[in-house]
């Protein structure tokens, strides 16, 4: 299954099907909402009629007709490169659904035996095997094996992962494939719960409509077409008073190339890309606009959970009292923690696991052995075995637990203690009996790049502030280790709402994350609202947007997408004018120069004739449009850098650029039109 990362524009499906398509939206019904290619079909049908009556009138036939057939390219091109962003999304929700319906279980039945049947097919609480080389055919958990699986078709990142049982890597999702290794998985997701099938899902139901910058930029271009309209109405007066004859194709060339066409045939991909591209980093946008508002965001409000850390507190360190090894105080802190299916007491196995050189194994300790679960009450778990009483908790419940047994916590310990809370982890203390063995850090621990991603955004001038539940000195550890601008701690959740309107009012752009029911308000007040799909239903409904992966740092990749589209667009916009430029002093020295030859001087690339000249114009305007394409698509890289820098860039590469590439491609069109006898 192509993956969105890497799916080809240039497929031969999706290129038939956007070829077929790009015909389908000349219909006049589509095209008046890109005015500009509306203007430029009706000069073509115009031309149409001039060409065909030239046939039998012995008109100029021969450059009438090449002028009519690349201004009928110049609209194609426009359609064609509409739909051929709107095939990339379709295709990728396509191949989804392909990978779901032909994937095949290795269903485990209740007598043991094992029976083949459809992913489709399977329920929630089947139990599968899945091979090496094989597809994972539904979501679910791993209950026994290890494997190293390949996520890329989902998550797009090409490293694979270790999926294995009894952690917080037991999860595994429908349509990744499993690279080596063998596991056994319980369903978790009925037919229609999926992964995948939410996705397919959003993709086909999320509408596209024009932002307000679209909308601005529209009656731009037609406000400069009625402009230059105008403008070549005027010159048959001017030329018929110098004695210049002006034929009606000619002068239609010379509108065409005038027009702003090759931003206004770009236009609609640049922004069908854009969520393309959001897609791709499975993120459906619910609404044009809240993709084009993420590019003015200027303030960023954040969850601590989830968003900035992991989502967890993890642990991260064995601290061994005196006499006692890390060793042991791993092993300790692992069987204590079997029974605590709670994400920290998941966190302790894994890192006990990672130091006792033991990941991947299923620890089982000997029969006989009593479990003692985490309770809130008594904030402990543990294990009774071999006549030893293990239990891992709280510092202050292990401490009254101690005190039970006649034993005592150490100094060493203590400050242990002290000094985990100071730097805004959480200790936990390990004890056998009344013999305290240890401290286990937990920590929030910071997401892979945020750190880097925090500052990016503020090389941008974007605000960042994270809100959290946690106390103020909790709050603070955490904002001085990302790197946050500022932090609101113990914060209820409609302090999420009021934090908004406070910047609302203050004229910035606010974007935010939520999952929960009482998000929903901020949610609906926030100018990009991005809810998480494992969130619940209400939050998603006031958001406009959706994140399928449940990443709330994915908001920051949102914020550059949306600033890249923009980037995008200014920059064609930019070189398009440029080219309007570029082709005037094409086409109109080429118009007069027979009659007015001081007017040659402004003949500086020296073209052929007259009719090679405006062939070479109306040629150069057709083709440059799907020669951006890609561009337009892929959208122009984004770097964190001032508005300065960036309207510097643009002015340089794209505008001084748009002035120059008009004048050597029209050139050597103009060769290959003379060398061909096209004029």
């Amino acid at each position: 299954m192509p993956t969105k990362s890497t799916m080809n524009i240039w497929q031969p499906d999706i290129m038939r099907r956007a070829l077929k398509e790009s015909v389908l939206k000349l219909d006049p019904r589509t095209l008046y909402r890109n005015p500009v290619m509306l203007m430029v079909e009706a000069i073509s049908i115009l031309t149409t009629v001039i060409a065909i009556n030239d046939m039998f009138t012995g008109g100029n036939f021969k450059l009438h007709i090449q002028i009519t057939i690349w201004l009928w390219f110049t609209v194609l091109f426009s359609t064609f490169s509409e739909a051929l962003a709107e095939g990339r999304g379709r295709a990728q929700a396509e191949s989804l659904r392909h990978a779901r319906s032909e994937a095949v279980a290795s269903k485990i039945l209740k007598d043991g035996s094992i029976e083949h049947v459809s992913a489709l097919n399977l329920r929630k609480g089947d139990i599968v095997i899945v091979k090496d080389g094989e597809t994972i055919p539904s979501d679910g958990e791993i209950i026994e094996g290890v494997a190293l699986v390949n996520e890329s078709a989902i998550t797009g990142e090409s490293a694979p992962v270790v999926r294995e049982p009894g952690g917080s890597q037991s999860g595994i999702t429908g349509g990744t494939s499993v690279i080596s290794g063998q596991i056994k998985a319980r369903i978790t997701a009925d037919p229609g719960e999926t992964f995948l099938d939410q996705m397919i899902g959003m993709v086909e139901s999320a509408k596209r409509q024009m932002t307000p910058n679209e909308k601005a930029l529209q009656i731009l271009l037609v406000g400069m077409s009625v402009m230059f309209i105008v403008v070549v109405i005027t010159l048959v007066p001017v030329a018929s008073y110098m004695g210049v004859t002006l034929a009606v194709p000619v002068l239609v060339a010379l509108l065409v190339c005038l027009m702003p066409t090759t931003i206004g045939g770009l236009l609609p991909a640049i922004g069908i890309a854009g969520m393309e591209r959001l897609l791709a980093h499975n993120v459906v946008a619910l609404s044009g606009k809240a993709v084009e508002a993420s590019g003015n965001v200027d303030v960023v409000l954040l969850d601590k959970t989830g968003t900035i850390t992991l989502g967890n507190r993890m642990a991260t360190e064995f601290i061994p009292a005196e006499g006692v090894t890390k060793e042991e105080l791993a092993v300790s802190a692992m069987l204590s923690s079997i029974a605590d299916e709670t994400p920290e007491g998941r966190s302790i196995v894994d890192l006990a696991k990672q130091v006792l050189g033991i990941r991947g194994k299923d620890i089982r300790p000997s029969e006989g052995s009593t479990f003692i679960p985490f309770s809130a009450e008594t904030r402990m778990s543990g294990i009774n075995m071999e006549g030893k009483e293990i239990r891992k908790g709280a510092s202050d419940s292990i401490e009254e637990y101690v005190k039970s047994k006649s034993g005592s916590i150490t100094a060493s310990i203590r400050t242990a203690v002290e000094d985990i809370a100071k730097q805004g982890g959480t200790p936990l203390l390990v004890v056998e009996g009344s013999r305290v063995l240890g401290a286990v850090r937990l920590k929030d621990v910071l997401k892979e790049g945020i750190k880097e991603k925090l500052s990016n955004l503020r090389k941008e001038g974007i605000r960042s502030v994270m809100i959290t539940g946690d106390n103020p000195m909790t709050a603070a550890a955490i904002a001085a280790e990302a790197g946050i601008d500022d932090f609101i701690g113990q914060a209820r959740p409609e302090a999420k709402l009021e934090a908004i309107r406070k910047y609302q009012k203050e004229g910035h752009m606010v974007a935010m994350i939520g999952d929960g029911t009482n998000d929903a308000p901020a949610l609906a007040q926030a100018d990009v609202a991005v809810a998480m799909n494992a969130g619940t239903e209400a939050a998603r409904e006031a958001a406009n947007m959706v994140d399928l992966d449940s990443n709330p740092a994915k908001l920051l990749d949102i914020v550059e997408i949306g600033k890249q589209i923009l980037i995008t667009r200014g920059a064609l916009t930019t070189f398009s004018v440029a080219n309007d430029v570029a082709k005037y002093f094409t086409i109109l020295p080429a118009m007069f120069m027979a009659q007015l030859p001081m007017l040659g001087v402004l003949n500086v690339m020296h073209l052929h004739s007259p009719n090679s000249a405006i062939l070479a114009a109306i040629m150069f305007n057709a083709i440059v449009i799907p020669l951006l394409i890609p561009l337009s698509l892929r959208g122009v890289k984004y770097t964190a850098s001032s508005g300065e820098d960036l309207l510097r860039r643009n002015l340089l590469i794209y505008g001084v650029g748009g002035l120059f590439v008009p004048f050597i491609g029209i050139k050597l069109i103009d060769i290959l039109v003379v060398l061909l006898h096209l004029e």
